[in-house]
């Protein structure tokens, strides 16, 4: 079984890359054999965090292929509430995890503005996911060390990362790599060898990304049946929140 933790609904607006409709996004999850997905939405990114948040509540009811993932802003301005107000409503809606794109909306995601919600997506069990062009390596550490409790799993690593990345993962037991865009030869083999597959989560980065590339990645690798399946989904569902898996 595989689990997408990395995709995404909404049309980009400056991207060729479908309509973003919930019917496109099964579609393609069917094609490429995947079963259910981790889904945020392009106006949480692109737009307005709150506003897209609550599109795609709308989105994911009654698919329950589909789990929502919402956009996390640092609680300063009250976009999206006080921490607690977020962690709450997220859990009453049935979210399953946590997005950041800290580089696109300006913050520091290591500062004192994000500390406090931070601690309360870790206090509700919730994985922080976020793409390692978002932010430094170093905040990631930073981040994993000062919140414990907190999963955080850091996707489309790109080409050349695995240095910095090999630092990270041996200094901390929270932080977690994403299969979309893993670009490095044989590196997800790698990462298997000397970490273990329970510090890799698939994801495919759709529609942006072509899902084949992460799908081709894992079935093709030279590993195990046990280690794809739980690369596949395994992993993920042990940083759900008590109840979503």
């Amino acid at each position: 079984m595989l689990i997408d933790a990395d995709a995404m609904l909404g049309r980009h607006p400056r991207r060729d890359v479908g309509t973003g409709s919930i019917t496109e996004a099964l579609d393609r999850m069917d094609r490429f054999g995947i079963a259910e997905a981790v889904v945020s939405h392009t106006q949480s990114w692109l737009h307005d965090p709150a506003t897209g948040n609550r599109e795609l509540l709308g989105l994911v009811a009654g698919r329950p292929r589909l789990r929502p993932c919402w956009v996390m802003l640092p609680s300063t301005c009250g976009e999206t509430g006080t921490p607690a107000e977020f962690v709450t409503a997220a859990l009453a809606s049935g979210v399953c995890a946590v997005r950041a794109y800290p580089a696109d909306h300006g913050y520091d995601l290591a500062g004192r503005d994000c500390a406090a919600m931070l601690a309360a997506i870790a206090e509700a069990g919730l994985p922080l996911l976020v793409d390692a062009a978002q932010t430094g390596w170093p905040a990631v550490e930073s981040v994993a060390t000062a919140h414990p409790e907190l999963r955080v799993v850091v996707g489309a690593l790109g080409y050349r990362q695995l240095r910095q990345v090999a630092g990270v993962l041996s200094r901390t037991g929270n932080v977690y790599v994403g299969l979309a865009n893993l670009s490095s030869h044989c590196g997800l083999e790698w990462l298997v060898e000397r970490y273990g597959a329970r510090r890799l989560v698939f994801g495919t980065g759709a529609p942006v990304r072509d899902p084949a590339e992460a799908v081709t990645r894992l079935l093709w690798a030279e590993l195990d049946d046990g280690v794809v399946a739980t690369i596949g989904a395994g992993t993920l569902l042990g940083l759900l929140p008590v109840g979503a898996a």
